[in-house]
């Protein structure tokens, strides 16, 4: 039975600043779950930090490629060092970021160990590079795109080690109907089901689907990424990108709960919420119910008598 290792990535380098002079407060991400006594209620071994570079976009301009460029690289290099120790002695990573840059560490660290998967469950593709935009910039916009290799070099292919995913081992869950990558998502072949697929569907059963997709797909795992901002802003307001249209909460964990009991799930992610919109707190407390709901089903909790059941969400 693995052990569930809960390990803050507090890193905000992949975002644009909120407003002029300030930096994204996904950073407090981490700080703010662990208040809710996650690492108690996961029964979880404390896997501590990786501490981020500091935010600098000093000098940057439009046009220049990817903002914090060299910083995310080292952090990936770094994050991903401490996550390939985890994964070599057997054990579970939840990893608290931090903006969706951080799947480049997921990414780097996974493909240094063979071939894996990912679960891509978000609001948006993730899927901006060079070839379909002139705005590039922000790679927590480009995360999907940098890590199946589409994008500049020093993000994409880390120690010569890219792509981290291949397009037919990715399996993105949630987006909004209106994201203007879906067309190019479906020409490469890469799997996706927007938020009217899932309520067409179920979200049980297109889970499932993406589930026995990512096990069967010929590589060595997968690992699941969930960004806050797949939930409808209603409910789930603090993020940088609280478009309409989400998901529910029901609809989340039942997506995450099928992906995370399977065998093949090799860690979790959660990135984007940012505490300094949420002054009272309640999107921590939401975010912390269902990381433990959950986490509840991993084969890594499965038959521990000292976990207690998930809690309901509705």
């Amino acid at each position: 039975m693995r052990t569930v290792v809960l390990l803050d990535a507090p890193s905000n380098l992949g975002l644009r600043p909120p407003s002029p002079g300030t930096v994204p407060g996904c950073y407090k991400l981490a700080g703010a779950l662990r208040d809710q006594r996650l690492l108690d209620r996961l029964g979880a071994v404390d896997g501590g930090v990786v501490v981020p570079p500091r935010y600098d976009r000093e000098g940057w301009q439009p046009g220049d490629g990817v903002f914090n460029a060299a910083a995310i690289a080292g952090y990936s290099r770094r994050l991903g060092d401490r996550l390939d120790k985890h994964l070599s002695a057997g054990e579970f990573p939840v990893v608290l970021g931090g903006d969706c840059s951080i799947v480049l560490a997921a990414g780097l660290a996974l493909r240094r160990r063979g071939r894996y998967g990912l679960a891509f469950v978000d609001g948006h593709s993730d899927f901006r590079h060079p070839g379909n935009s002139t705005g590039v910039g922000a790679a927590a916009g480009e995360d999907l795109a940098l890590s199946t290799g589409r994008g500049q070099s020093d993000l994409t292919d880390i120690d010569g080690l890219g792509p981290y995913f291949r397009d037919d081992d990715v399996h993105v869950l949630g987006i909004r109907d209106a994201d203007t990558a879906r067309d190019e998502l479906a020409g490469l072949g890469i799997r996706h089901a927007a938020v009217s697929d899932i309520r067409s569907a179920g979200a049980g059963d297109v889970a499932r689907a993406a589930r026995r997709h990512l096990e069967s797909a010929g590589a060595d795992g997968f690992w699941v990424h969930l960004d806050a901002d797949v939930l409808d802003p209603s409910i789930m307001p603090a993020v940088d990108s609280p478009d309409p249209d989400g998901l529910t909460i029901d609809e989340v964990r039942a997506l995450l709960t099928v992906l995370l009991a399977s065998p093949g799930c090799v860690g979790f992610q959660l990135a984007v919420y940012d505490p300094d919109l949420d002054p009272a707190g309640t999107g921590a407390a939401l975010l912390a119910d269902l990381v433990e709901a959950v986490i509840a089903f991993t084969p890594s909790a499965a038959g521990d008598p000292g976990r207690r059941g998930p809690r309901n969400l509705g």
